[in-house]
């Protein structure tokens, strides 16, 4: 009799289990944190020059340009974006860049937060940080650049989907459009460093981990899309590497927001995941009409984003609010300790801490076998997850069947 739930699905989520209790007992993070960020830290202070000689040409024009070209790739661009290339019809190339995205972020705060190694000094160094976006960035570490990561991958996977799609282009188009990319890519590293937020060593880094993840992802990215749509198990087992992945996550020298960031975008992956697993037959097969064909012209794509867009927001607020009211309760009825940075207003300041601290002395088996080295979970980790994965199952379940009942 085939059991209920794969074998290679337990082996799996039992790995990451093991891999964080291990990596816990014998503190991996800190041995590599001591071996590795003196030698990151010394090439940062060596590329110092470098990065100087670039700023050099300081100028308006520039400032503007590469400030630009930063939002363009950043993470809430891609965040804006993939929703409406899910409404256009390219469902596949969505869900993967989705993925892969998740993956990307992943890799790279994870390495970010072990290495925990220092951003260029400003003075010397000018640091100009345009738009909040940007200051966040500033607070996080600086090896790897997530710009240079994510803008190899995805452009890397775009491309290879077009060619794939398309294999009669025309072979000069195909090297143009590849130069196009290197050279994008080029001016996303030669702008991190005259915007001062990476040295050459953090450029490098990303561009060295962006190719092994890319070369990686195209090996396996069809039987994770095959999984996706038309595996056994898929939700459960999402759901479960989710929240493990809140665990396999290093502790940072310092606090920074990559965790939220890594916590928002595995939210994102579930969210996508488990709504395309369930509704890929109606919204999601290869023959959805695609937008600039006579099945989907550019009004009708247009109405979808007006009712889209604002749907999606309202189920992000919904989500949010919704999260607030019931991790708390569910973690008092479950005798785990928890306290908020700031989503839930109760449990902020002492008296929060003297109520997780109760909780604590009073707290039962859930409580010491996973919070048994710390005096409280931070509940807006859970309430961040739940809100962003709402955010993206309203992406490709709630928003399309909305626009089959408006014909759109």
């Amino acid at each position: 009799m085939e059991s209920v739930i794969p074998t290679w699905q337990l082996s799996f989520l039992f790995g990451v289990f093991t891999w964080i209790v291990v990596s816990s007992m014998f503190n991996v993070t800190q041995k590599i944190r001591s071996s590795v960020q003196p030698w990151v830290s010394h090439r940062v202070i060596s590329g110092i020059p470098i990065i100087l000689q670039i700023q050099k040409y300081q100028h308006g024009f520039w400032d503007a340009f590469f400030s630009g070209l930063s939002c363009v790739v950043s993470v809430p661009f891609y965040t804006g974006f993939l929703p409406l290339l899910f409404w256009s019809g390219h469902g596949k190339l969505a869900r993967q860049m989705t993925l892969l995205m998740a993956f990307c972020d992943y890799s790279g705060n994870c390495i970010k937060d072990v290495v925990s190694a220092p951003r260029p000094k400003s003075p010397p160094i000018r640091i100009l940080t345009a738009t909040k976006d940007e200051k966040e960035n500033a607070l996080e570490y600086g090896l790897p650049s997530s710009h240079t990561l994510n803008t190899i991958c995805l452009s890397g996977y775009l491309l290879h989907y077009v060619f794939s799609c398309h294999e009669s282009i025309d072979a000069s188009y195909q090297v143009a459009t590849f130069t196009f990319a290197c050279l994008f890519v080029g001016l996303i590293g030669l702008g991190r460093i005259y915007l001062g937020m990476h040295s050459l060593i953090d450029i490098l880094g990303g561009l060295i981990l962006g190719l092994m993840i890319l070369a990686f992802w195209l090996q396996v990215h069809e039987y994770v899309d095959n999984f996706v749509i038309l595996g056994k198990n898929v939700t459960p087992f999402w759901i479960a590497l989710s929240f493990l992945l809140l665990f396999a996550y290093p502790t940072p020298e310092h606090p920074t927001p990559s965790f939220e960031f890594h916590t928002a975008f595995t939210g994102v992956a579930l969210g996508i995941v488990t709504g395309v697993q369930q509704t890929y037959y109606q919204f999601h097969h290869e023959n959805v009409p695609r937008v600039f064909t006579p099945d989907l012209g550019i009004t009708t794509f247009a109405g979808r984003i007006l009712i889209g867009i604002p749907t999606i927001l309202l189920v992000k607020f919904c989500s949010k609010a919704l999260a607030k009211w019931i991790l708390p309760i569910t973690a008092s009825a479950l005798g785990i300790p928890v306290r908020s940075s700031g989503y839930v207003t109760a449990l902020t300041g002492s008296s929060a801490v003297k109520r997780s601290n109760e909780v604590k002395q009073s707290g039962g088996y859930l409580q010491k076998m996973f919070f048994g080295r710390q005096e409280s979970f931070d509940v807006d980790t859970g309430i961040r997850l739940l809100q962003y994965a709402g955010l993206a199952w309203s992406v490709v379940d709630l928003v399309p069947s909305l626009f089959s009942q408006l014909n759109l």
